[in-house]
């Protein structure tokens, strides 16, 4: 009988990125857990402005699920290395999901993070699409 032998897989490397990309991948991480937090702690009175009325639950549950997500995301793109371009790809998404919350912030004129304008409720909504590709800029593979 021949001897099998079973080798254990080995993990691929992470893809090759740049100074630039990396930086702004920290900066992006460390703004995730710093908004996280704010969701959780000091700002919460401010999050539930965002929730649109139509989304069938709890505020409050939403503003704190939404932190929790935040807090995730922003560690998993400053230790995950190897994974960047899936948790690049995920904050993407989540910005993209939580966009409508900025447009109810606008459309129902309230006010919260110095947004107490219909001009500033509006400018807002234009960074919001910065934030999605700062997410996948900053965790892709640079092309060559």
């Amino acid at each position: 009988m021949s001897e099998v032998q079973i080798t254990p897989p080995t993990e691929a490397p992470a893809p090759p990125t740049t100074r630039a990309r990396t930086l702004a991948r920290y900066l992006l991480a460390a703004s995730l857990v710093f908004a996280g937090l704010s969701h959780l702690f000091w700002a919460r009175k401010d999050f539930q402005a965002q929730v649109p009325d139509w989304v069938p639950m709890d505020k409050d549950g939403v503003v704190m699920a939404s932190g929790g997500v935040e807090i995730m995301l922003g560690a998993g793109l400053a230790v995950a290395n190897r994974d960047r371009v899936r948790v690049g790809r995920l904050a993407a998404l989540f910005f993209a999901a939580v966009f409508p919350g900025n447009i109810a912030q606008y459309l129902g004129k309230r006010s919260a993070f110095g947004l107490d304008t219909d001009r500033k409720r509006l400018i807002r909504l234009f960074f919001q699409p910065v934030l999605i590709l700062w997410a996948l800029w900053s965790t892709g593979t640079p092309r060559r």
